[in-house]
């Protein structure tokens, strides 16, 4: 909680949370306003040690007879327009309003209106302006009218609607009065987090939830050039992603990076809530397992002659001519994230407790709309979204996954269509669009990590026949012997009598030699017991064979070293 004020009073105020209770965070801005005042008290001893008088500056007053003028000509019409609720009418009548005085004054031949129209041309703009709000305030502070007829507390009509884009995978469209925003959600592999990059090495982040903001011309009725995020689309894109933050699942739980973009497509009032409301639908549309589903709102205030006066739900009428745009956003449980933006002084802790009441039953409300659209996130992905499974391996075995200058990684993806992140903690992402892939990546993962056991049965692949067994592979880099007595339940002859390169046998570790070698028994793995065989060593030289001569590990070409346990051949079978 960011708090900055007067010793009593609120100024600006920015939050975030995890469902904080309104109680709660209304004790902890009175704690910051207890320790603003120690501050302020401070800064006055420091104002009374300068001995400065306070600067007054020199104010525009504007011509009184100018502006009885306006209003005698104007006031009418501006009252017309106000009572106009929907927008675009309203301002298209105050433009034509300004155009016609303006052009009124230019013939009426009056030389000192003319000169306050060349010499300060705001002057009309301001007094019409100051006409309007009055008209304005006073409908909302005497007759408690607003200038769309609703109640102080009324929310304008809503809707909330899904899957509106069915190739991304997730969007909502979420709409309040003349307010309309349109969210789209993509997801994709942890390796796609935003790099968040410090002055030092360790600073480095990453961030895997983002929420991006636009806010074009067109919704607001306007032509202007389409240029990057400004001020206000940063401010208000920030203010929708903390409201969402707390809510999104670990990636331990769901591995993936989530990007939201709410394009505003038409505003009159508070879209970075709407933009909050709209990321919530696409998020449960895109089956993203939210902790809870997340609403705003916006809390205007008119404050004229000692009365306080709040709005639930401001338009931007309501922004531009009231005192206050207080925005809340949070779950069923309670609040996320916070900014008051204000025109006044300041305003005290009361009125924010009956704030958070407020928007609390708004909230309530819109969560109702919106959960009749989805009611919880869907149990399945979007068929276009990537599928992402983490499995875990052992440290030591990073390097073989990785593989000589990437090989074996590089391997797996261009054969599987996947992509692999591989964190330094042994735990890798797969990502694919494919569930085939994604099991099959996994299944290799698996071949090459795990730890044969003695006693287990594995499906093998010959890959090399010799004169005294043949080579069998249970997993990538995992290649032992299966002994010509161990091929069968009978007696072989030929080892390729009985099998071929390319085969797949099921075989049984029946040992690991102190140099990590493997056996396996193909007899032992049919049912068979083991073969009863004398080791008897075979005259030195190379071991012919029926496969591609190469080394295997450490156990010499073409054949086993004398040492190693299987010297020259085996007698006996």
């Amino acid at each position: 909680v960011v708090v900055a004020g007067t010793p009593d009073k609120v100024i600006m105020l920015e939050a975030e949370g995890k469902e904080a209770k309104e109680e709660d965070m209304a004790r902890a801005i009175e704690i910051a306003l207890e320790k603003i005042a120690l501050q302020v008290e401070l800064q006055e001893e420091l104002r009374k040690l300068c001995g400065k008088e306070k600067i007054v500056p020199d104010v525009h007053t504007i011509d009184t007879a100018f502006v009885k003028w306006v209003r005698d000509e104007g006031e009418s019409l501006v009252r017309d327009a106000v009572g106009t609720a929907d927008k675009d009418v309203y301002r298209r009548k105050m433009s034509g309003l300004k155009e016609m005085l303006a052009a009124k004054i230019k013939s009426s031949g009056n030389e000192t209106f003319a000169k306050i129209m060349s010499e300060f041309p705001a002057d009309l703009g301001d007094v019409i302006e100051n006409i309007e709000k009055e008209i304005v305030r006073t409908a909302i502070v005497q007759n408690g009218k607003r200038q769309d007829g609703r109640g102080l507390d009324e929310i304008r009509p809503l809707s909330a609607e899904v899957a509106i884009l069915p190739r991304a995978h997730g969007t909502g469209l979420f709409m309040r009065g003349q307010t309309q925003v349109l969210t789209v959600l993509t997801l994709g592999p942890l390796a796609d987090a935003q790099r968040l990059e410090g002055t030092e090495d360790e600073d480095e982040a990453k961030k895997r939830y983002m929420h991006h903001y636009n806010f074009p011309a067109f919704s607001v009725g306007e032509v202007r050039p389409l240029r990057g995020p400004g001020r206000r689309e940063i401010g208000h894109g920030a203010l929708a992603e903390r409201a969402l933050a707390s809510m999104v699942p670990s990636d331990e739980k769901f591995p993936y990076t989530i990007r939201l973009v709410s394009e505003v497509l038409g505003s009159n009032g508070s879209t970075s809530m709407a933009a909050t409301c709209g990321s919530t639908l696409a998020l449960m549309d895109a089956g993203v397992p939210l902790v809870e589903p997340v609403a705003g709102i916006s809390i205007g205030l008119v404050k004229e002659g000692g009365k306080e006066i709040l709005l639930t739900d401001i338009q931007g009428a309501e922004d531009h001519l009231g005192d206050m745009d207080f925005k809340v956003a949070g779950t069923r449980n309670g609040i996320n994230a916070i900014q008051l933006d204000l025109k006044i002084d300041g305003i005290g802790v009361k009125l924010i407790r009956e704030v958070f009441e407020r928007a609390k039953s708004a909230r309530m409300k819109i969560l109702d709309v919106m959960l009749r659209a989805i009611d919880k996130p869907r149990e399945q992905l979007s068929q276009y979204a990537p599928r992402v499974h983490t499995v875990t391996i052992d440290v030591s075995k990073i390097g073989a996954v990785i593989g000589p200058g990437g090989k074996m990684i590089r391997k797996i993806q261009e054969e599987f269509g996947v992509e692999l992140d591989v964190q330094d903690d042994g735990k890798i992402h797969i990502t694919s669009v494919s569930n085939d892939g994604l099991e099959r990546a996994t299944k290799m993962i698996h071949d090459i990590t795990f730890e044969p056991e003695v006693g287990q049965i594995y499906n093998g692949k010959v890959t090399r026949l010799m004169d005294f067994g043949a080579f069998v592979e249970i997993g990538p880099g995992k290649e032992g012997l299966v002994h010509i007595s161990e091929l069968a339940l009978g007696r072989v002859d030929r080892v390729e009598d009985e099998v071929n390169v390319g085969d797949e046998v099921p075989v049984k570790l029946t040992e690991v030699d102190d140099r990590g070698r493997l056996n396996f028994s193909r007899r032992q793995a049919l049912g068979g017991a083991p073969a009863e065989r004398e080791r008897t060593p075979r005259s030195g030289g190379r071991m012919g064979g029926r496969g591609p001569s190469r080394p295997f590990g450490d156990r010499g070409r073409g054949g086993f070293s004398r040492d190693g346990g299987r010297g020259g051949g085996f007698r006996g079978r």
